[in-house]
Parts: C-alpha cells; structure tokens; sequence
C-alpha cells in the first residue's frame, strides 16, 4: 500500500513538473552511483527528438519504478532538456547466515539466488521479508518451531549493503501423544503400525522418528487411509487433524478424528472395453474377486497385472480404469475394469548410449526385446534386468519414446552408467575361521570391451596359500554358451581351521561351459585334474587318517567331471530381498584317475519381502560324498565342515560332527539350513550396504565311515543376531548367537565375525 501510495504521489509531482508538451532536446540522467545512464536508456519509453507530455512523464517514471532499480524518481523540463533524478536502492554486497546447522548456506545462497536474492542483486526490503518467511518455513517443516530469524542490513560505501540473516533454530519439537479418535473397528496401535511418526522409543535419537514434521504426518494420514482403503471401509475419511504445541515450542499433541463408515464387499467384477485378449485369462490376472472384502491395493494391483499383460502383446499405451459402483444400502460394490488397449506398437530403433568401452554387441546379444517386433514390456524389463547383470555397469534406464509422425511405433533408448570393468587390488582382511588373509587380484570382467572375463589371483591365510588364472568367454557361441579354464595352486593347513591334523599341496586346473537353458537357469560343465600332495605328522593320532593312507596312499593324480546346474531370481546377487537361488551339482572324479569318488551338493537359498523394509529368507545346504570302484574308503581331505560364521553360527568353525581325540574330522554328508528376519539399520534405512538381522541355524555333519549316520536328534541349533556390512575393505559380518542344544564337546563360539574376502 505505502509503495502504491509513493507511486501515485510521483505520478502526481510529475504531471505538475511537465505542464507543457515541449520537444526532447536532450536527456540528463542524474543521481547515478552504481547503475550507468545506459541502463536508464534502455528503460525509458522516449529518445531524444520526441514530443514531450505530461502523460509521457508518467510512464517514464512507471518504467524506472518497474525495472526496481530506483527509490525515487523524478522527472522535470529546463530550457528543453529532460531532465530524471533518481534516487538508486543499494545493492547486496555480502549475505552472511549465522547459527544454522540445519540448512547448508551454500544450499541457502543458491536457493535464495533462484529467487533474485543474491550478491549483486538490487537490495528490496520486502525481500529480505520474504526471505525470513521462507526460512521460518523450512525449519517449521523439519519441526522446529521455535526458530527465531532475525536481520541486520549494514549500509557499505558506493550504496551497498552487507546483510546478515541470524537463526537461532531451537529444538525439534518431539511427539508427546498421538490419539485417533472415532476408529471401532481397529485398535489404535494396529491403526498407527506404519506411521512415520511415533512418540519415540529406545532408537529415537537415531531414527528421529519422534520428530514431529508436517509431511510426515501427511504420509502418515495416506497410510491410514490406505490402510481402511485395503480393509473394505469405502466411505472412510479423515474429518480433522488437531497439532498443537506447548509454550515452549518443544512438544507436540496430534488427534485425529476419523469416520470408519461401514465395510463393503465385491458384489461382482466385470471387464469392459476392447478384450484384445481372452476374458477369461484377463479374469485370471484380477487378484479381487467377487465376495472378497473390497481392498484399494488388490485393484490397483490387478490394474498393473492387466497392463503388464496387454504391454506384453504390444499395446505399451493401454489404459486401464477400474470403475467402483457402490450400493450402499447392501454395503456393495460392483468393480468394472475398462480396457482400452490403444494402437498397437512396434519397436522401430534400439538406441543404446553411454557405453563409451563395452561393445554395442556385449550389450545387444542380452537383449530380449528385438527390432521391428511388437514391443513386449516384459521383455524390456528384462532385457534391462540382464544388462544390469553383467556387472559393467552402475544404472540402466530404458525410454520409450514415440516416433514423431506415427501412431504405432517408438524407439528404445537404452541410457547406461559404465563403471570400471578392470581392477587391480590387494587387501588385508582377519577372520576367526582364516585368520590373518592377504589377497591380491588382478580382475578383468570386460577385457577390451568385450565382455571377456580375465582374472589373476593370490590368497593368502593360515590356513591357504592359493594361485590362480582364469578366462572366462560368456558367448563362446550366438546362442550364449560360456566357455573357460582356470589354473590354480594351493596350500593347505587344516589345523589352522580347528581340523584334525594334515596339510595338502594341490595343483591342477578345470575346463568348463556353461549352457543357458533358460533365462534364469543354466547348466555347467567343467573337465578337471588335480595333483594332490597328502601329509600327515608322524605323531597322528587319528586311526581313520592311517587306515585311508594304508589303503590309498599319501599321492593322488584326480580326474574329475562336474556337471551342474543353477538357478537365480534374485533382485541383488550381495544383498538380496526377494527371489530364490538355487544350485545342483556333481562332482565325480573318474576310474583312470587314483582316486573314485564322487560329491553331489544342493544349495538353495529363498527371500520374501514381508513389508517394504522386512524380508524373511530361508535356505539350506546339503552335501553327500561317497566312493565307488576300487577306492574303499573316502578321502577325508573332502569332507564336509559345519559350524562358524558361514555355517551353524554360534559353534566354533569347522567342530561340529566326528571328532576324535577332540580333533574335528568333518564327514561325509552335510546338513546345514536356517530362517532370518532382514531388516534395515533403523537409522540408516536407505542404506544399500549395511543391514540386520535376527536368525536361527541348523546343522551339523556325518561320516558313514565314523558309524556316525544321520540322525535329526543329533542336528545343532543356535539363535541370534547378525550384522552385513559392505565395506571399502570388503563384506565385514558381525554374528552373535546362542547355541540352543549344545553338547559336551561343542565348541561353542558366540562373538563371530569375518572381515575381507576370502577363497
């Protein structure tokens, strides 16, 4: 108002001033300090040589007001000459914040610069004003309601200013109660079960979840509603949400007042529109039927399944639209699904980009979605989901992009992230089982950018000492069979892994293929030799050790064939939350070699996600050797090992099963599983590297030649909690666990934990 009131003073001083229409002779700008007359200029709706009126000095003196450059402005006639006096604002010369630790100044300068106030920028009081209302805002938002912004502008010479915008946040303010009034149907601790906001518990100075904010409680709201939604209660409604906060801006008091109204039920589903596809295979992908509660979630999940299918047949743009019609005198509703497929789309152009070392082909012969095909959303999907696999890579986004003048093709753009393919490290690692490890590798997972896998390797532990080469073609063929070979030498103690006494030296190396048999199963098969060197000390104690070297000898020449098979569905092959992995092998070691034996090994491991931060899993590891032909006793440098931080945590590494004269001697059958509840650190809940969980382990070996057969009573149990860090240094876990049945004789171990890689 009082600008308002400047401007029509001006306006009026103006028409005064230029009473008569003269013409412009010249024009004199006076009062500059910082601003040229050329920026006047360029503002002024006269020149030089134009008749001047009354009603001339009045847009002249609107347009310097507009450009808010000036204060005052004043215009005036003499002896032909225009004469403008202005009066500059001062410009910002410095912004200083003090007292914030909440919002980083840098973030604040260019935030406030997107809004004109800057250094440089012309100073307007009013914007300082809207600037301490932006602040106050944002700190309401994060919940601290008892900041208190203040300003001290600093007049400068060459009419600057300095400014210096003070905070003094305060304190979050913290929930003291959260009460939900009208709800007869739920108990109010199952109603607020996902609610962001909490009135704090023993974590709460981690979590924060206590700290009251308004966009927490407006998710929080969603989830209520959501969660009547999904039950059947149609005509639910939030009717208020009362906040109030103590005197001292440190407490906050929520109630919610809700109107359950009644539950309905699916009186009938239908579908509607253009059935490109079978009705009676789109019912099937309607996970509400008719009868069941009505739940919001069931129907849009049966809208992404009914999209997802038509997407597969080509019709990428289908609209689908689930329509409610409610009785609510029955407490009814009849669901109508309308289908409207659209044009049906082709696939023009595959664009791949951002590959800048991996071949155009390393990423093409993953692709499953083809050009001039109908496009196949599950295929894109997927064609991503195996590119994303190949490990060269750290994002892969996929664009559908129409093609401009048609209505019935688009173009893929595949836009990948490349990260380094190639490595050379060396790490330093300790674990309880291997003790101190040194490793060194020399890995290349896409040599030359194609594809190829090279890797060297030395390990060095207690236990361990092992070399290695390997080359690995995963498309020796087009249709994706992988060929390699790997070299090694290795040294072993298995004292030093809490194991009956003997060491070994091998040699020998493998030849292998691998055939996809599906898009998630594969089958491997691999020709290897070992050269084995056996000894055993002179004060053995171990008459199973002496009765094998009698029989077999202390030197073995191994030919062995490996036919295996594998399966994955996991979201993430370190940290997974959903799918199943799962392998089958044998390993048979052939009549013209020393030794016949042979080992057959299942490992299957399944995760579920029970909430969006809960995931349960389940797995199990079996494992059976035995001989066959002229070998009479099994060679217990192949035995199986149960117990320790990779297997029935809780027990020592390596000791559960036979043991003699108190020395481990593994066996010949392996039983080994357990359950686990995944959960996210609960202050670091986005985290991609560090999770928790709370577990039960089951286990234990047997040896048919000990007289030591499998008998369920004699399996191992233990509970407890475990740690996965994925470290700079490699996966650091951290186990503590309780054995449940402990013998005497068990080793029993409850602080574990593994640093750095081992082999």
């Amino acid at each position: 108002m009082n600008k308002l009131l400047l401007s029509l003073a001006l306006l009026l001083l103006a028409s005064t001033a230029i009473a008569d229409t003269f013409k412009i002779k010249d024009i004199r700008v006076e009062g500059l300090q910082r601003i040229s007359a050329g920026t006047v200029f360029n503002f002024l709706p006269v020149k030089v040589g134009d008749e001047m009126t009354a009603k001339d000095a009045k847009s002249i003196i609107r347009a310097l007001f507009k450009s808010k450059y000036f204060n005052d402005v004043a215009v005036e006639e003499q002896d032909g000459v225009l004469v403008i006096t202005v009066s500059e604002r001062p410009a910002i010369s410095s912004i200083e914040f003090v007292g914030n630790k909440d919002l980083d100044s840098k973030e604040l300068s260019k935030s406030l610069g997107r809004m004109g106030f800057a250094e440089g920028q012309v100073f307007q009081q009013a914007m300082l004003e809207r600037v301490e209302l932006e602040l106050e805002r944002q700190y309401f938002s994060r919940g601290k309601y008892g900041v208190v912004i203040s300003s001290d502008v600093t007049p400068l010479d060459r009419n600057r200013v300095a400014i210096r915008i003070n905070m003094a946040e305060g304190v979050v303010a913290t929930i003291a109660s959260i009460n939900i009034v009208g709800n007869t149907s739920f108990d109010e601790d199952d109603l607020m079960t996902g609610f962001e906001s909490t009135t704090g518990g023993l974590l709460s100075s981690f979590t924060k979840d206590n700290q009251y904010s308004r966009q927490k409680l407006s998710a929080d709201l969603e989830t209520l509603r959501s969660f009547y939604l999904d039950r059947g209660y149609v005509d639910f409604s939030v009717e208020s949400t009362q906040v109030s906060i103590t005197d001292d801006k440190k407490q906050m008091f929520i109630t919610i007042n809700i109107q359950e109204g009644e539950r309905y039920t699916v009186k009938e589903v239908r579908l509607a529109g253009d059935l490109i596809v079978p009705e009676n295979e789109l019912f099937e992908l309607v996970t509400i039927k008719k009868d069941a509660v009505f739940s919001r979630k069931a129907i849009t999940q049966s809208t992404e399944y009914l999209t997802d299918r038509l997407g597969n047949d080509g019709y990428a743009f289908a609209n689908i639209n689930a329509v409610p019609a409610i009785d609510r005198d029955n407490r009814e509703v009849t669901l109508t699904f309308f289908i409207d497929p659209g044009r049906r789309a082709y696939v023009r152009r595959i664009n791949i980009a951002g590959n800048s070392k991996t071949r155009d082909e390393v990423l093409r012969r993953e692709m499953r979605q083809l050009e001039s095909a109908w496009i196949s959303t599950s295929k894109v999907d997927l064609s991503r989901a195996r590119i994303r696999r190949l490990g060269y890579f750290d994002d892969v986004n996929v664009e559908t992009i129409p093609v401009p003048g048609t209505a019935d093709q688009v173009d893929l753009d595949f836009n990948v992230s490349e990260t380094p393919s190639g490595s050379l490290s060396a790490g330093l690692g300790f674990s309880q089982s291997d003790g101190l490890i040194f490793n060194a590798n020399i890995v290349q997972r896409n040599f030359l950018g194609s594809g190829k896998h090279i890797n060297f390797g030395f390990n060095n532990s207690s236990i361990n000492t092992v070399y290695s080469f390997g080359y690995t073609n995963p498309f020796a063929t087009v249709d994706g069979i992988s060929q390699g070979f790997n070299a090694f030498f290795r040294e072993t103690d298995a004292d030093e892994a809490n194991i009956a006494s003997f060491s070994t030296n091998v040699w020998g190396g493998d030849i292998s293929f691998g055939i996809p048999i599906s898009e998630i199963n594969r089958i491997r098969l691999a020709f290897g030799y070992e050269s084995t060197e056996l000894h055993v000390p002179r004060n053995n104690t171990i008459s199973y050790y002496d009765e094998f070297i009698a029989a077999e000898g202390d030197s073995f020449d191994t030919w062995t064939i490996t036919l295996s098979w594998s399966s994955d569905t996991r979201d993430n092959a370190i940290l997974p939350t959903r799918g199943t992995s799962q392998s089958l092998s044998a390993e048979v070691a052939i009549p013209v070699g020393s030794l016949q034996f042979y080992k057959v090994r299942y490992r299957h491991k399944w995760f579920h996600p029970v909430t969006d931060s809960l995931t349960f899993a389940l797995g199990g590891n079996l494992g059976y050797g035995d001989v066959y032909g002229d070998t009479k006793i099994y060679p217990f440098f192949q035995n199986f090992y149960a117990g320790g931080i990779r297997s029935v945590r809780g027990f020592q590494s390596n000791t559960l099963g036979v043991q003699e004269n108190g020395q481990s001697l593994g066996g010949n059958l392996l039983v080994t599983g357990g359950a686990e509840l995944i959960f996210p650190v609960p202050f670091m809940k986005k985290s991609k590297s560090f999770r928790l969980s709370t577990f039960v382990d089951v286990g234990n070996v047997f040896s048919e030649d000990q007289g030591f057969d499998f008998d369920a009573g004699d399996l191992r149990y233990s509970a407890g909690l475990s740690a996965v860090w994925i470290s700079p240094f490699g996966a650091m876990t951290v186990s503590i666990a309780q054995p449940l049945n402990e013998e005497s004789g068990d080793e029993v171990e409850n602080f574990q934990f593994s640093l750095g890689s081992t082999f």
